[in-house]
């Protein structure tokens, strides 16, 4: 993904310590029931479409904003699938961050689907029956989104 003005203007001053951000996934359906997945630039893995939402930009917004952006597919949120915490990443360049990723289920309403940055590789409607292989972020995701309201997990008791 690339990396957003706000959080180079962040980085600048804060070097590469750790930064609590906001994360958006969206996992678009069609009408024939597939799902929406870009194969990523940065490591050529299949994956569920998402990104950083801007300042004061609202999760549903992103989700629309993002899908475009990397698809040129339009989508409507109906939903929010799951709510969580990831693990802090370090990138190839050092920098570390941890999102809060707020992850919808959307519903395609026009477009058709390619490669509209330079964020994929190739963009592609799949039947969830016959998914590539995934990272379990994307596959965790798109079953939470087939199964009816949002997901809660328990905290941890590790803390």
């Amino acid at each position: 993904m690339a990396t957003p003005e706000f959080i180079r203007t962040l980085r600048a001053d804060a070097g590469q310590q750790l930064l609590w951000l906001p994360g958006v996934s969206a996992i678009v359906f069609d009408d024939d029931g597939r799902v929406l997945l870009g194969r990523r630039s940065d490591n050529g893995r299949w994956a569920v479409i998402g990104g950083i939402p801007d300042p004061g930009e609202q999760p549903a917004e992103c989700a629309v904003r993002e899908v475009y952006e990397e698809t040129a597919v339009r989508c409507v949120p109906e939903r929010v699938v799951l709510v969580q915490a990831l693990d802090p990443v370090t990138y190839p360049n050092g920098d570390t961050c941890q999102y809060m990723d707020i992850t919808l289920r959307c519903r395609a309403v026009g477009g058709e689907a390619r490669v509209n940055d330079d964020e994929s590789l190739e963009v592609a409607w799949l039947d969830v029956d016959a998914l590539p292989d995934l990272h379990e972020f994307s596959l965790s995701r798109i079953k939470q989104a087939l199964v009816d309201g949002p997901t809660w997990f328990e905290p941890s008791t590790e803390r």
